[in-house]
Formats: structure tokens, C-alpha cells, sequence
């Protein structure tokens, strides 16, 4: 190695970040100034909310320790499931639409406009403790997200399994308890309470609603009730398969 070169090897899931000729092996490195291992790590692709441990020459560092040549880099991505609170929260970007929409069906809190500024979603993310989704790696690289993760698949139904597994999500499910649309918690309501906002049809055939105090929508089990109960019934049983 020349005066300014380290070794670095990434591991796991971080390899989907990483250059194809430096996965899963030992490579080295130029370095440019005196980085932070952070900055070292997200300058060869991986954002740091997705690295869990960091070790130089076999001893744990924090993310702010400068790197330095002539030692040996090793970066680990975050056990599987990432501890959350009971509770957790989310905030997406403008891109994961569909997304949002999902985590709200499960019942929970999750953050979406297509109008926010990656600015205002680091922000958010940090000083409300929410884990930030996003396909931006910009975004997931400001060094005021502390929790997030980059969803690898397109499909949104395929992204909202990915986030159900990382985060250990299936039994903190509340399906049907929160608003598609604003995010708001739902309450019961009889069909008195919500005359004059349903079809006259809906209201022939139902007696349970649930309705939205922020927007005032109104829900009722239909048949699309039953397709995300069907996509909620597949999650739970992906929850014990490898």
C-alpha cells in the first residue's frame, strides 16, 4: 500500500451499495484529506443509517473517528430485526407514495407529502425520532438522519416487505386503525353519524364504518378492505419464513 491507502471491506446488505468489483472482498483505498470514517464509508456508496458497526484493525469506532492509512476498515450493516419502539414511527419521501399509504393501512404513523423538501424530511426525522424510508441516498446521507433505510425493490408492495422484516413490524400491525389519506387516528361510527357522506348503496349493505376527525373521510369494509386484508394476512405469514 502506498503512505496514504487503508483496506476496507464492506459486509451483508451494505454490498448492495458498494462498487460490484469490491463486494463481499477486501479492497483498498486512496484517501483523499482526513475523513470521518463516516464520510470515508459514504464516499464508497453505503449511507450511514444502514451501518451498525464499524470496526479499525478489529476495534470498534464511532462514526466521527478519522480514518487513517495503513489500518483496515470493516463495516457491518444492522442486525435484522433493527430494534424500534413499540410505536414506530415513519417519514417517506415524495417518491414512496404507495408506500406511505401501506404503513398507514397497518396502522402506522408515517409521515408523507409529495411536496417535502429533503431538508424538511431530515428534520423530521431526527427531531421526531421518525425512521426515514427513501430512495434518495442524498437524502439518507445528511448527517441529521440518525434512522432510515433505502428500500431496494420498485414495487411498493414489495417495498412495504422489506420494511415489515427489517423493522419487525407484523405483531405492532393495527390494520384499519388510521386514515389513508391524512394519517389521522380513525374512530367507530354508526351509520347515523355518518348519513349524507356514504352512497346510498354503501349504506343499504353495511353498519360498520369508521371515520377520519382530521379530513372526515369515511371507511367501510369493501372490497378493497378486502384486498389489503389479504396483503396483511400474506405479511403475517412471511413473518416465519427465511
Amino acid at each position: 500500500m502506498s503512505a496514504r491507502q487503508l483496506t476496507v471491506r464492506f459486509h451483508g446488505a451494505l454490498n448492495d451499495f458498494v462498487a460490484p468489483e469490491r463486494r463481499d472482498r477486501v479492497f483498498t483505498h486512496e484517501l483523499q484529506g482526513s475523513p470521518s470514517v463516516k464520510d470515508l464509508i459514504e464516499s464508497l456508496g453505503p449511507p450511514h443509517p444502514e451501518v451498525d458497526g464499524v470496526f479499525v484493525d478489529g476495534q470498534p469506532v464511532g462514526l466521527g473517528h478519522r480514518a487513517e492509512a495503513g489500518t483496515h476498515v470493516d463495516v457491518h450493516p444492522a442486525s435484522i430485526p433493527v430494534p424500534l419502539p413499540e410505536q414506530p414511527r415513519f417519514v417517506l419521501d415524495v417518491g414512496l407514495g404507495r408506500l406511505s399509504g401501506f404503513l398507514r393501512m397497518l396502522g402506522f404513523d408515517t409521515l408523507w407529502r409529495n411536496d417535502s423538501a429533503d431538508a424538511l424530511l431530515a428534520r423530521l426525522s431526527r427531531e421526531e425520532s421518525r425512521v426515514l424510508l427513501t430512495r434518495d441516498l442524498g437524502l439518507l446521507k445528511r448527517s441529521e438522519v440518525v434512522q432510515g433505510y433505502y428500500p431496494r425493490a420498485t414495487d411498493p408492495a414489495h417495498q412495504l416487505v422489506e420494511v415489515v422484516r427489517r423493522y419487525g413490524l407484523t405483531s405492532r400491525m393495527r390494520p384499519f386503525s388510521r386514515c389513508l389519506a391524512c394519517n389521522a387516528s380513525l374512530s367507530t361510527a354508526t351509520p347515523d353519524e355518518v348519513q349524507g357522506r356514504i352512497p346510498e348503496g354503501v349504506a343499504q349493505r353495511h353498519r360498520q364504518f369508521q371515520q377520519c376527525p382530521g379530513c372526515q373521510r369515511v371507511f367501510w369494509p369493501g372490497t378493497h378492505h378486502e384486498r389489503m386484508q389479504n396483503l396483511v394476512d400474506t405479511l403475517r405469514r412471511l413473518e416465519a419464513s427465511p
